[in-house]
């Protein structure tokens, strides 16, 4: 089964998805939906085909929908699986490549 690998700027969504959530309705809330999050990035070694391809983001990007409020990026590299990006509902996933 691949690695699964966090890129730093995913780290860092995931980072500021908490806080925003944290903020609006408290750390208990925002840690559990950070870890469902995590928990779905990591079963993507086990089908890491299954998100929809996304070659206008990046060639090999794939994404996949988050409890319709998040967009996963991610790309399969031979024996791992590297999170790309994690953008919360409102922001432009495209822009996030851009930068």
């Amino acid at each position: 089964m691949p690695e699964i690998v966090f890129a730093s700027v995913a780290m860092d969504d995931l980072d500021g998805i908490y806080d925003w959530i944290a903020e609006a309705a408290g750390p208990d809330v925002a840690h559990a939906y950070v870890t469902r999050i995590r928990r779905v990035c990591m079963s993507l070694g086990q089908f890491p085909d299954r998100g929809r391809q996304r070659e206008d983001l990046s060639p090999g990007v794939r994404s996949l929908a988050f409890e319709r409020r998040a967009v996963i990026a991610y790309r399969s590299e031979g024996d791992k699986v590297v999170v790309l990006r994690v953008v919360h509902r409102g922001r432009d996933l495209q822009a996030g490549f851009e930068e």
